[in-house]
């Protein structure tokens, strides 16, 4: 049983209609330490465009100040207003006389407008040197204070005046035009470093990934290798005329390796490897993309034989024409239509291998998947039973594991799981193992591991009342006994009443081979299995409970499923009523069947429910005292897994410790060690002989 809103989740159980893995992505960018060979003048350009546009702006600021300071042009008047002003001591400050004017500052409130319009507190009268000794007079007379200004030359005022604007037009085209015209002839043109290539470049010294720490992908390991060899060795395959396929497409689903079948390839191969993400192609400005794709194709061809990696492609190879473009001159059609010309344009590029990943191969451009651009398309798929062993024991290698680990039926309880997803089991068992102090990994930390990995850790310290813990138990009995007694379900593998992630209780299934195509029968087994819960309250609790929320959406699915994509009805027999994934999602129609049809599809997935949902009430209702026996099992014990359930089946009493008696001992445990003396240090002073000196050590 879950959450009121997730309920029991099935350990290993899955959609049918996944009827099978596909690749995946179990590595990061496949980039190293190498430093592109643009490196420095990349910097060198950027440092300098930096300091250009820092310059700029202050300058800028620093203009906009002094003319936002500048004071305003006085009002002219005449002699007479001026001398009256200064009768009625009208004048701020003391009155400035310059050459062939005199300046003064009227005070607050005595303000006025010129017939120019010009107005402020600030007036002026014209003087020159004949008539300054009058007017200085008049000014003693009134009492009025002044003062004498040396003039400034016209020299000084224009330099003033224009001097900034000139060093501004300078600095923009010393430092910013000049930068745009030495980058014009690199491959950026005249976007500068924003057109040239972000990629990384790794030599096999610096990668530390090679073939044999992939497992898992036998088939896209052997392509891969075909890739490797014919860059050690050309020779070998040109003696017969053949050539290597210019592209590689590795399509899988997120985590199954795709990114570490690229960094295997650096660490094996003797060439330049040149790694770089789609999205790094796309920038604010239009032409970037196509401007980095030239420059990152004709550096590739500088340093060839070697191997371009575009990771995630799909940023930029998407279809074009989809309806979804901004025009013709959308960013990322420009870089697709780059990657196409330079893939299969006027020159050979025999020399230059593009390795692609994607796990969304449906929405790329089906110009960039044809032959002679990404001749080979290598599928990544999960790895099967065998695999997920073998990628266990690569992710063991440098991990303390006990003797006793069984890595085979690990292996068996994570069907569908990905390569990262393993790689996250082996590291969360080594520090759950360090965080109890053990010496090395066990099977109860790898298992305690996947259960984390897939539904999350378990909240141990998560009270729930009683009445609803034996609503769970019930739940979670009625799962389990189902998927004992069914013999077309999935071997059970534990059951647990501890809450796990949003699930307040989960049963688990132990499958005992992959599964690739789901029969009817076994569908009908999964139908079953998720009943059992709600059956289980209905029966012992006298109620029923919105825990089976999830069982419900779960059956509802694999019900409408069997009836509309697998053909499983025998009145609508062998055609599809469902979604047609062929088909783009703006291309797929509202519905391609009558409302007749509709109401058939209803009736058929109801009746399907119906038939089933009494078929798991007949098997509890004949395993009635096994239930309760189960719950009450669970109740006191928590988690019981597939021994401890056959013995509770044949009606056996188990005698391991209860959670109670867990929770004394740990308790018990803790206060032994707070009452515990602390040991005296041996080379106390106290205990040696009288007259002894301490060392001076």
């Amino acid at each position: 049983m879950s959450d009121p809103k997730d309920s029991k989740n099935n350990g290993s159980e899955r959609d049918p209609r996944d009827s099978g893995g596909s690749g995946g992505n179990s590595g990061g960018g496949g980039g190293g330490d190498g430093k592109s060979p643009q490196g420095p003048r990349n910097s060198n350009v950027m440092s300098r465009g930096m300091v250009s546009w820092l310059l700029m702006g202050g300058l800028v600021v620093a203009l906009f100040l002094m003319f936002a300071t500048q004071e305003p042009r006085p009002r002219k008047i005449t002699w007479s207003e001026f001398i009256s002003y200064a009768e009625q001591d009208a004048f701020d400050k003391n009155v400035i006389i310059k050459s062939d004017e005199a300046v003064g500052t009227l005070k607050d409130g005595v303000t006025g407008t010129d017939a120019e319009g010009v107005s402020g507190n600030r007036v002026s009268v014209a003087i020159d040197v004949e008539v300054r000794a009058l007017f200085t007079t008049e000014l003693r007379e009134v009492d009025q204070l002044f003062e004498f200004q040396t003039s400034t030359s016209m020299l000084f005022i224009f330099l003033m005046s224009w001097g900034p604007l000139f060093i501004i037009a300078f600095l923009i085209y010393f430092f910013f035009i000049r930068s745009l015209r030495n980058a014009g002839g690199g491959p950026g043109g005249m976007l500068g470093s924003f057109g040239r290539s972000r990629h990384k470049v790794v030599n096999k010294e610096h990668s530390t990934v090679t073939l044999a720490d992939v497992a898992g992908i036998e088939e896209a390991k052997d392509e891969i290798s075909e890739i490797i060899e014919f860059l050690k060795n050309p020779k070998k395959f040109q003696r017969l005329g053949g050539r290597v396929p210019r592209g590689v497409l590795l399509i899988g689903s997120p985590g199954c390796g795709k990114t570490l079948l690229a960094k295997a390839v650096a660490g094996e191969a003797d060439v330049p490897f040149f790694s770089i993400s789609g999205s790094d192609f796309v920038e604010m400005f239009v032409g970037v993309g196509a401007s980095r794709v030239r420059d990152l194709f004709k550096q590739a061809k500088d340093s060839s034989p070697c191997i371009i990696f575009l990771d995630e492609i799909d940023a930029v190879g998407r279809r074009r024409g989809n309806g979804y473009s901004s025009g013709g001159h959308d960013e990322r059609e420009q870089t697709l239509n780059a990657i196409l010309v330079e893939m299969d344009g006027f020159e050979s590029n025999d020399q230059v291998i593009v390795i692609a990943a994607t796990n969304r191969a449906d929405v790329l451009d089906p110009a960039l998947t044809r032959p002679g651009r990404f001749d080979r398309q290598i599928h990544v798929s999960l790895p099967d039973i065998k695999g997920r062993a073998e990628i266990f024991k690569v992710h063991c290698r440098k991990i303390k594991m006990s003797p006793d680990i069984d890595l085979e039926k690990i292996a068996r309880g994570t069907p569908m799981f990905s390569g990262a997803d393993l790689a996250a089991i082996v590291n969360e068992a080594a520090i759950g193992a360090t965080m109890q102090n053990k010496d090395f990994v066990e099977q109860d930390d790898l298992e305690e591991a996947r259960d984390k990995v897939k539904w999350g850790r378990a909240r141990k310290s998560h009270k729930i009342e009683e009445d609803e813990r034996k609503v769970i138990a019930y739940h979670e009995a009625g799962h389990a006994i189902v998927m004992f007694f069914d013999k077309d379900s999935e071997p059970l593998h534990k059951v647990t009443i501890i809450p796990r992630g949003q699930a307040l209780g989960v049963t688990f299934m132990l499958p005992e081979k992959d599964r690739h195509i789901h029969t009817k029968r076994q569908l009908l087994a999964q139908l079953r299995v998720t009943y059992g819960g709600r059956i289980a309250e209905d029966m012992f609790c006298g109620d029923i409970s919105s825990g089976a929320s999830q069982d419900i959406r779960q059956a509802s699915s694999i019900a409408r499923a069997m009836i509309t994509e697998f053909g499983m009805s025998d009145k609508l027999g062998f055609q599809l009523y469902g979604v047609d994934d062929s088909r783009q999602p703006w291309e797929q129609p509202e519905r391609a069947f009558s409302d007749v049809t509709a109401r058939i599809i209803d009736e058929e997935v109801k009746s399907l429910i119906d038939r089933t949902y009494g078929e798991t009430k007949e098997v509890l209702e004949a395993h009635r005292d096994q239930l309760d026996a189960l719950a009450k099992a669970l109740l006191k014990y928590e988690t019981l897994n597939r021994d401890e359930v056959d013995r509770i089946m044949r009606g056996e009493q188990l005698t391991k410790a209860t959670v109670s008696d867990l929770l004394k001992a740990e308790k018990d445990k803790a206060a032994e060690a707070e009452q515990k003396p602390e040991p005296q240090p041996e080379n106390d002073l106290g205990d040696e002989p009288p007259g002894v000196m301490p060392s001076p050590a």
